[in-house]
């Protein structure tokens, strides 16, 4: 079941914490970009038609929607059986929610991360719980039921009792899908790069330890498997039939094709990336010439462990490594009529899991 992935790295502001290749960039970018995304998606080959569409940013959802249905239209196959768009909590309308459903949107994915305004004002977030509340209601009123709302685990001055609180807010919203991801500290965030440095800056000092933040973790997927949202990948939790169909082919390794700087494709064989810069990106398809930068044959023997994994499902195997045998013994990986996985603890620590299959 084949998808088309869209990016669109424009946001309002840079979020700490965010280390994907998005933010704020010059005006006569963000115009020019629509255009160059049409021209990719013009200059493809379809030997399919996809069944699912992503948009992910970045924050796409601050696309005018009729650019973004005129977009729509250069891509096959709808409408498709899931399209989702990744929307910033604050600037949603009911007439902005109509028109993406017009367009062809049928799920939306908030990027709320927390529900407590102290925790959001030093990310650099300006929305509040109700705000949250308020627009979830926009949404089920414009026939958008199938949403998504991401949280982080770990942001600074989180503590035990407000992850709560924000868990209490999933259960009021009803929330028929939830992103959890713990925080990840790197480099390329700027929080990221404080807490490397042992700086002050953005709440660094604050921010919880490994323990607390796997116990926030923890914490959340017994609350949410007590509401019906149970774990079918290590960051996603879904009531059922509410699993996101796109990303579920990443970890399966199904066909995808990415558009826009930064895009990541795979047709089964072969993974190929564009040129992260989206002034470049513009360059390049106003130039008529491809964003591909990088392409390389996909690792079959270790990426279905490494995202397969993922998945609570497990994958499917005859046979266990030689190399892994011993997480068996240390209960962190298990077998179950016929399929291998992590066990909970296993999920804790599927990094020092995955890197045995790199």
């Amino acid at each position: 079941m084949p998808g088309v992935y869209i990016s669109y790295p424009f946001c309002a502001q840079k979020c700490t914490y965010c280390n994907f290749a998005s933010g704020v960039f010059q005006k006569e970018i963000a115009t020019a970009y629509p255009e160059a995304l049409r021209a990719e998606l013009r200059a493809t080959n379809w030997t399919w038609n996809p069944a699912t569409v992503y948009w992910g940013g970045g924050t796409p959802s601050q696309l005018d929607p009729e650019i973004l249905r005129s977009i729509h239209r250069e891509i096959p196959g709808a409408p498709w059986r899931e399209a989702t768009l990744e929307a910033a909590p604050g600037g949603i309308t009911k007439e902005k929610a109509e028109a993406w459903r017009r367009a062809g949107i049928n799920r939306v994915s908030l990027g709320v991360q927390s529900f407590i305004t102290k925790e959001l004002a030093r990310t650099g977030r300006k929305h509040t719980a109700q705000i949250v509340a308020d627009e979830v209601t926009i949404l089920r009123n414009a026939g958008l039921e199938n949403f998504n709302i991401d949280l982080i685990a770990g942001l600074p001055g989180q503590t035990s009792r407000s992850w709560s609180e924000s868990l209490d807010w999933i259960e009021r919203i009803n929330a028929p899908h939830v992103s959890v991801y713990m925080l990840e500290v790197d480099e390329d965030s700027r929080l990221g790069s404080e807490i490397i440095a042992f700086g002050k800056r953005y709440g660094a000092p604050e921010v919880p330890s490994e323990d607390q933040i796997a116990e926030f973790y923890e914490q959340a997927a017994e609350r949410l498997a007590a509401l019906g949202i149970e774990r079918y990948e290590i960051s996603n939790f879904a009531r059922p039939g509410r699993e996101s169909v796109h990303n579920l082919k990443y970890w399966r390794r199904e066909p995808y094709l990415g558009f826009g700087s930064d895009a990541h494709s795979f047709d089964g064989q072969t993974r190929w990336q564009n040129i992260e810069s989206p002034s470049d990106y513009v360059s390049r398809l106003t130039a008529h010439e491809s964003p591909i930068v990088s392409q390389s044959a996909a690792d079959n023997q270790s990426e279905p462990y490494f995202l397969g994994l993922r998945l609570t499902e497990g994958i499917p195997i005859s046979e266990v490594p030689e190399n892994v045998k011993h997480f068996l013994t240390e209960g962190l990986l298990e077998q179950f009529e016929g399929r291998l996985r992590l066990t909970p603890r296993g999920i804790l620590l599927s990094n020092e899991i995955f890197a045995e299959f790199v």
